[in-house]
């Protein structure tokens, strides 16, 4: 009689291990996921003015809700796989002439120029200087979709190529670019401003690069001068503070700086 009930009650323990692997998987699904996160409109931080009034009134966006695809839009994590390794659908391949400038030290910088293929909407002649995230250039993907849709509105570009990022230009000083340098963003906009005497300028910085672009902007009140505006996209604002964070657990902060730290291993091994 005792085998019996043992072996009648084994179907109903196996029911519930399933039952438990079952929520354990759905509960990482939606922590993946993030599917409990709440939509929003952004929250903004500006002094009253009238270019924040007329930005606010140009791009009626920054007040919206942002509505994300379907399951997968509320994962930062998938949203960065899919966008790193897939990309854009035809990804643009804008056309650029390869500069190269000598610094003082013997270092040799170089950035890409793209002539714009359209009239600017103001009929003046406008100068994007953009400065890439860290370890990026021009030939990265997400680079060549902003210039290819600066072109078209009548923008011209020029897109610093941190020293020693790309693969193909050997370093001709001791040195890489590093998170406070800006000597080869410096030499790049004066080259500009020489070759192009009429022209404004914009200037935008992505991650790395939005640092480097407030930091050269605040050195001098010179180098302020024919700039409209600056825009620094993904900025970090206190690298000891994202120390930290980036060795927790938490969001696989972790697991990013393991992945950033290895692609500047890689580029510092390149040229030894």
């Amino acid at each position: 009689m005792s085998t019996i009930l043992e072996t009648s009650e084994l179907p109903a323990v196996f029911d519930g291990v399933k039952l438990a692997a079952v929520a354990a998987v759905l509960y990482v699904i939606v922590r993946c996921l993030n599917l409990k996160s709440p939509t929003a409109p952004p929250e903004l931080f500006y002094q009253d003015s009238a270019l924040a009034r007329f930005l606010l009134k140009s791009c009626p966006l920054l007040t919206k809700e942002y509505i994300p695809p379907l399951i997968w839009g509320k994962s930062g994590h998938i949203q960065t796989a899919l966008y790193g390794k897939m990309g854009r659908v035809r990804s643009p391949h804008p056309y650029g002439l390869r500069k190269y400038l000598t610094m003082p030290d013997g270092a040799t910088a170089t950035f890409d120029l793209f002539e714009p293929r359209s009239e600017h909407c103001t009929g003046e002649d406008v100068t994007m200087v953009i400065c890439p995230g860290i370890a990026n250039h021009s030939e990265k993907q997400y680079i060549r979709t902003f210039v290819d849709y600066a072109q078209k509105n009548g923008y011209r570009c020029a897109v610093l190529n941190h020293l020693g990022a790309l693969p193909n230009i050997e370093l001709t000083s001791p040195r890489m670019f590093t998170y406070g340098c800006t000597w080869e963003f410096g030499a790049m906009v004066n080259y500009i401003k020489k070759t192009y005497p009429q022209t404004q300028l914009v200037v935008v910085g992505f991650s790395l690069g939005g640092n480097i672009v407030c930091k050269y902007l605040g050195e001098s009140q010179a180098n302020q001068e024919r700039v409209l505006c600056c825009v620094s996209v993904c900025q970090g604002y206190s690298a000891l503070r994202a120390q930290e964070t980036f060795m927790q657990w938490d969001h696989c902060r972790r697991f990013y700086n393991f992945l950033m730290a290895d692609n500047m291993k890689k580029i510092i091994l390149s040229h030894r």
